[in-house]
């Protein structure tokens, strides 16, 4: 029988762009291939009937990566915790393939830990197990929060002894194959700035358009006209980590994609309570990735990002594009908390002001960010539309500012009639999954995994993202 992701349709759009992107590499071979994740809910996609796939099917694509053109390692550089390094590349993956999806998008099938290449460094070009499992659940935990973000396709296990300085070692290895829109990173073209090549700018531009901006071909100025909407595209990424009480961690340029998608999920950490200095790597020592920096980071790279695209756009034209990255941010990240709250709309004294006492009540009380959200879809009744005093009545929240939250949310509330409720509740459902995989859930899902080889608890924890 014929594997069927082998069968798919492959496009050729990065190996067209030619070998100034990217390196042709070859995958490495284990010693050992053990399923232990397939990504089921992204076959329909690319068009595959989950029934027509078997395990083998998976391994002999994703793991032993048979029967593709070439693999390319792409090369870029980045600004990593403020600091240039033209040292970086694809270190430990490849682009695999890119397809075009039944949505008529084009997805790349990308690698991680699958081997050495030019650009590891001295590095084993492997992943830990416990690497593979966290990113899993980032991906599936943030797109069931509505985040813009990458996806785990598959994990799987290669039987081989990894040392690291950061996870009790000897420890397991395995490879994984990240789901994406691009790969494409703010790096790609600092790269190209670095070598001062213009001319492969602006290729790169117009692949980016042509494959990622389509609706810009027709444009007068289509590369200002990508700069801008990119800018719109990274406020509202950041606007959908701040909401979903989300730090990634390692946001340097090499970490930003050109299409304003999140990814590669290293020491990322969900905030157990509301605090803007929460700081999820743990050899981030000043704080600079820290939660409630996320925004300015975000602004950061996209002015950094005009050095290169300013060799072929005027550097005037992209600055009057940055500048409402800050109104663009505030607008998303008030409408996606007015939507965890249970609103679409609200009258905009109103909205705000709920929204700067929510933050406050989360801030002063330190009650759990996502357990506050919970409660309010799991708790949530026609009652609270009658009595204040309803509203989270089983939630003991020491905040002494409560009882007046109480009455605003419940001002809110009044703007809608009895009937309205249950589009309240459901958006409150749709906002607010009952578990958010902070930092102790994750460790209790993978004990199992390391004491017993016991997966159990990992998936039932992912079932729990999907609605």
């Amino acid at each position: 029988m014929t594997n069927p992701f082998l069968a798919l349709e492959y496009e050729m759009a990065m190996e067209n762009l030619g070998e100034d992107y990217y390196e042709e590499v070859t995958p490495a071979q284990f010693p050992q291939l053990i399923l232990r994740f397939v990504n089921k809910n992204l076959l329909p996609i690319i068009g595959i009937d989950e029934e027509s796939v078997t395990d083998d099917d998976w391994i002999e694509a994703f793991g032993k990566f048979q029967g593709i053109r070439p693999c390319l390692a792409l090369k870029y550089h980045g600004y990593q915790f403020g600091a240039y390094n033209p040292q970086l590349g694809d270190g430990r993956g490849f682009l695999y393939g890119q397809i075009r999806g039944k949505d008529g998008l084009l997805y790349d099938f990308g690698t991680k830990g699958s081997g050495r290449t030019p650009y590891s460094r001295q590095a084993d070009g492997r992943l830990t197990l416990k690497g593979g499992v966290r990113e899993v659940i980032a991906g599936e935990a943030l797109y069931r929060l509505g985040v813009n973000t990458s996806r785990c396709l598959s994990l799987i296990e290669t039987g081989e002894s990894l040392w690291r300085g950061d996870e009790p070692s000897p420890t397991r290895s395995c490879v994984m194959v990240r789901f994406s829109k691009s790969h494409i990173r703010f790096g790609t073209f600092e790269r190209l700035h670095y070598i001062q090549r213009p001319d492969l700018i602006k290729n790169l531009l117009d692949h980016v358009i042509y494959y990622y901006y389509p609706h810009l071909s027709t444009s007068d100025t289509p590369y200002i006209d990508f700069y801008g909407e990119l800018v719109q595209r990274v406020a509202l990424l950041t606007a959908q980590w701040m909401s979903a009480g989300f730090c990634h961690g390692v946001l340097n340029t090499d970490n930003m994609s050109i299409t304003g998608e999140s990814f590669d999920y290293g020491p990322y950490a969900f905030i157990n309570t509301y605090d803007p200095h929460f700081t999820a790597a743990y050899f981030d020592y000043g704080g600079r990735y820290c939660y409630g920096n996320q925004p300015l980071i975000g602004r950061l790279n996209l002015e950094l990002l005009q050095k290169p695209l300013s060799l072929v756009i005027p550097f005037e034209a992209l600055q009057a594009r940055l500048s409402q990255y800050d109104f663009y941010y505030q607008q998303f990240y008030h409408s996606l908390m007015v939507k965890k709250l249970g609103f679409e709309n609200l009258p905009e004294n109103l909205g705000k002001k709920l929204l700067t006492q929510t933050i406050d009540l989360l801030k002063e009380s330190q009650y759990s960010y996502h357990q506050f959200f919970a409660d309010l879809a799991s708790q949530f009744n026609y009652g609270w539309h009658e009595n204040p005093d309803l509203i989270l009545e089983n939630t003991e929240i020491k905040y002494s500012h409560f009882r007046s939250w109480r009455l605003l949310y419940h001002q809110a509330l009044e703007n809608f009639v009895r009937e309205e409720l249950d589009e309240i509740k459901n958006r409150l459902d749709r906002a607010n999954p009952p578990v958010v995989p902070v930092r102790s859930i994750i460790e209790a899902i993978w004990h199992p995994i390391s004491a017993e080889d016991n997966w159990q608890p990992f998936y039932d924890l992912l079932q729990q993202f999907y609605l």
